[in-house]
């Protein structure tokens, strides 16, 4: 669309491709490895200036099934919640701020086009500003641009509901600025997709349903509305594009209509954000992301990407439904376990475990009985379909299924097993406490059988290597699978890499364990992770954007920052967390699709993502933040046992004048709130204990700033005695109710 001569070339330099390609090359994780070595630790700063951000979707043009947008950048998906049960009507806001797209990515849609050149608003990347959000996380799309003229625009727009029309509503803000270019005069044209539109006052209409709204001034050839400035002079345009052609009562479209609505935009979605868990931490960008991204995952719910053809359910959401739910969203825990129990899998042993664990999660969390009760046949019939897998079985394990979605073949697999394990473990004290003593029974059975049999065939297929660390196959028994040099040197070695974590978070390894120390070690001495991600190559290569190249694939992520907070691994999770901040989600609009390549690609500038945004993926940076702050312990049978808190936050989090704050977040023992304010010489500490279910342990960790050390405890008033200054963690078990500690700290 237009000429692109005045677009400057951007091409990455010699230095960056072999910096990159260098670090790809290593086994350990060596840029991390740095950063957790530096006197300062992880920061997002430091990981955001290693790659060059993520923004290209794939190429703009081709087919339209296989083509995401028409410019080739991602999309924002915008639109209202149906209760808990996800978007009942989306716009798809380009982040370029070329189009909004209607519903899907083949759906009608508004383009921007600016200048005299007929050139697309956003169509010259090195022009665009960087993409964000309204006060830095609510779903208003923020950008600027210069076109080939030097006319400058800023642009905003929303997708929001209005009481004028049934339709979805995304508005639109641009300011057209010609002051400081060469040219006097500035252009902005609007083109619905739609045609046989007729104008009517500052409607366009189909057959008296109307399609878009637009402030004064414009000029409509039957195909654009048309936009000039005065000679020297600025330009704000309205306009407000419906998902779908609805009767509409007059609205008069300016500056007082749109912040009207932008009020009630950021009304509806802070409303929502109160019904759940508060977190403030020291950064406000990983506050803007934690609020953005709950604001996504309250959007899909139960899918797995909106607008495209992943906007559908996946079992990589059943991990969402507990991340969800811990961070007090129930409601969309309950719509996504419920979802799981409408769909059939080609795993049908994995699904029933998830299942289970699913049902667990939710139920520990709001003791809803009624929901296991009317669950119950289903997952009484998995019981009794594992007990008739195990004695029919030679191996003492639940039949071979299917590797992976994109590995078909049949195996023992360590992943599909422990799930299973883990799914009886979860539900038999849940029907224990629900009135199903023998359904628990038979459940505790099952899985001690189950357990004897994967350890035993674990130990018979596992090798020590001459590192020190531990290599466990995920394919058991029939010694296909040999340790991996590099994981992902190889299409077998990447996927042992995105299900291995699903294993390692089940508890099948004692956290502490050697055999968990042992496998932490083979990931971290063979490639598993880059800049704390989750490391993927697609073998051979696929040519789809996102896996074109070498790169991460976070939708497994939330599993391995389980096993590391598990195993007290503080930096490792530091580390994912800056490291899916800054190099694994897009810049100020957090936006994660399935994978996202690391390497470089010859002519891209811009690192891809495959068909963001991905639901799964923000639970990789949420659950890495809660664990970080709220870690449950478990015991040798799974059971929720203890409470860790501010286990894993950054040091500088807890430096003089700097607070954190808990509130609400939702546990298996119950509601627990705390906060955290850092003075010079001491720490004020308020915890509000659950009430439900009395933690066994609770415990909390103050990582202060290097330097530092604990001298003194008082609690409530008095000398208190039980903390670690070497291990900086404070004893709280036992207490209940409201505690107020002072901690003295100086140099140590």
């Amino acid at each position: 669309m237009g000429s692109t001569s005045s677009c400057p070339a951007q091409t990455l330099d010699k230095a960056y491709v072999s910096a990159v390609n260098g670090a790809l090359a290593q086994k350990q994780d060596v840029w991390g490895n740095q950063l957790l070595q530096s006197a300062t630790g992880p920061t997002y700063a430091a990981i955001r200036n290693h790659l060059s951000p993520l923004m290209l979707v794939g190429p703009p043009s081709g087919d339209a099934p296989n083509r995401v947008t028409e410019s080739g950048v991602y999309y924002l998906a915008f639109g209202r919640p149906a209760g808990s049960g996800g978007a009942r009507s989306l716009d798809l806001h380009v982040a370029d701020g070329s189009q909004i797209v209607s519903e899907n990515v083949n759906g009608a849609r508004l383009t921007v086009g600016v200048g005299n050149r007929a050139e697309r608003y956003g169509q010259c990347l090195a022009r665009l500003g960087a993409p964000g959000l309204y006060r830095g996380y609510l779903p208003a799309l923020e950008t600027s641009y210069v076109d080939a003229g030097g006319v400058r625009y800023t642009q905003e727009s929303f997708a929001t509901e209005i009481p004028q029309t049934r339709s979805l509503v995304s508005f639109v803000k641009v300011v057209v600025d010609p002051r400081s270019a060469e040219q006097a005069r500035g252009y902005l044209r609007l083109t619905p997709s739609v045609t046989g539109l007729r104008r009517v006052g500052n409607r366009l209409d189909n057959r008296k349903r109307t399609r878009m709204l637009f402030s004064p001034g414009a000029r409509f050839n039957g195909r654009s509305l048309l936009y000039a400035t005065k000679p020297g002079k600025q330009l704000t345009v309205y306009a407000a594009w419906l998902a779908e052609a609805r009767r509409t009562k007059p609205l008069r479209l300016d500056r007082a209509s749109y912040e009207r609505a932008r009020r009630a935009l950021a009304a509806y979605w802070n409303g929502r954000l109160a019904q759940g868990a508060s977190l403030v931490v020291p950064e406000k960008r990983v506050d803007d992301a934690e609020r953005n991204l709950l604001i996504q995952n309250l959007l899909h719910a139960w899918r797995y990407s909106l607008g495209n053809s992943y906007e559908r359910f996946s079992w990589e959401l059943v991990d969402l439904a507990q991340v969800m739910g811990a961070y007090g969203f129930t409601g969309t825990e309950r719509a996504i376990v419920q979802k799981a129990f409408q769909r059939g899998s080609v795993f049908p042993n994995r699904a029933a475990g998830e299942r289970m664990s699913g049902t667990a999660d939710y139920y520990r969390r709001t003791g809803d009985a009624a929901f296991v009760d009317s669950v119950t046949p289903a997952l009484r019939d998995s019981v009794t379909d594992f007990e008739l897998q195990l004695k029919d079985s030679a191996s003492g394990l639940l039949y071979p299924e299917q590797y992976g979605v994109d590995v078909t073949t049949p195996v023992y697999g360590l992943h599909d097993q422990a799930l299973a394990l883990e799914g009886l473990r979860d539900m038999a004290p849940v029907w224990a406490a629900t009135g199903h003593p023998l359904l628990a029974s038979r459940a505790t059975r099952v899985a001690d059988k189950l357990e004897a049999a994967l350890q035993a065939a674990v130990q018979a297929s596992s090798t020590w290597l001459p590192d020190g660390s531990l290599f466990v196959p995920v394919v058991l028994l029939d010694g296909s699978e040999q340790p991996f040099d590099t994981v992902t040197e190889s299409r077998d070695g990447s996927y042992w890499n995105l299900v291995m974590p699903y294993a390692l978070a089940s508890g099948i390894f004692p956290p502490g364990s050697p055999e968990a120390t042992g496998v932490l070690r083979y990931m971290l001495n063979h490639g598993s992770r880059f800049l704390g991600l989750v490391r993927f190559r697609a073998v051979p290569n696929v040519g789809k954007p996102g896996y074109r190249a070498p790169g991460s694939d976070d939708v497994y992520g939330t599993n391995v920052v389980r096993f590391l907070a598990d195993n007290e691994q503080s930096d490792q999770l530091v580390l994912s967390l800056y490291g899916k901040l800054g190099a694994g989600m897009t810049p100020n609009t957090f936006v994660s699709g399935e994978g996202s390549t690391i390497g470089p690609v010859d002519g891209e500038y811009y690192r891809s993502m495959f068909r963001p945004p991905n639901s799964a993926n923000n639970a990789f940076f949420l659950e890495t933040l809660r664990l970080m702050l709220v870690h449950e312990t478990r015991d040798a049978n799974g059971a929720p046992s203890g409470l860790e808190l501010a286990f894993s936050t950054p040091r500088a989090w807890l430096q003089p004048g700097k607070q954190i704050v808990v509130r609400r977040m939702r546990t298996s023992f119950g509601l627990l709130s705390y906060s955290i304010a850092a003075r010079a010489g001491s720490i004020r500490v308020r915890v509000d204990v659950p009430k439900r279910v009395q933690p066994q342990t609770l415990e909390l960790r103050l990582r202060l700033p290097r330097g530092q050390r604990m001298t003194a405890v008082a609690l409530g008033g008095r000398d208190f005695f039980r903390y670690a200054p070497a291990t900086e963690t404070i004893n709280l078990s036992g207490l209940r109710g409201r505690l107020d500690l002072v901690v003295s700290t100086g140099p140590g």
